[in-house]
């Protein structure tokens, strides 16, 4: 079995750091990682995890910044903004 390294430092982006995740996890589920690898990269996952959910969060801050603090309710077609029918 070929000895595959687990990538460290911070990621260049959240769709870096989401590829490099799905590529462990496919790993990880394939059985293709030797223990210590696994825990390389279970620990890696962990990283890159708090990463994407740090960047979520300031990009939900920055929404709540350009909305005024105020996020406006999603009006299906037909209803108004407090959720009823229009007639």
């Amino acid at each position: 079995m070929s000895k595959k390294t687990v990538p460290s430092g911070e990621p260049a982006s959240f769709e870096a750091a989401m590829a490099e995740l799905e590529q462990l996890v496919a790993q990880m589920e394939a059985g293709e990682l030797p223990l210590e690898a696994s825990v390389a990269a279970y620990r890696r996952g962990s990283e890159l995890v708090k990463f994407c959910s740090g960047q979520l969060d300031k990009v939900d801050h920055q929404v709540k910044v350009l909305e005024g603090e105020m996020l406006k309710p999603f009006a299906v077609d037909g209803e108004d903004d407090d959720g009823e029918a229009d007639e």
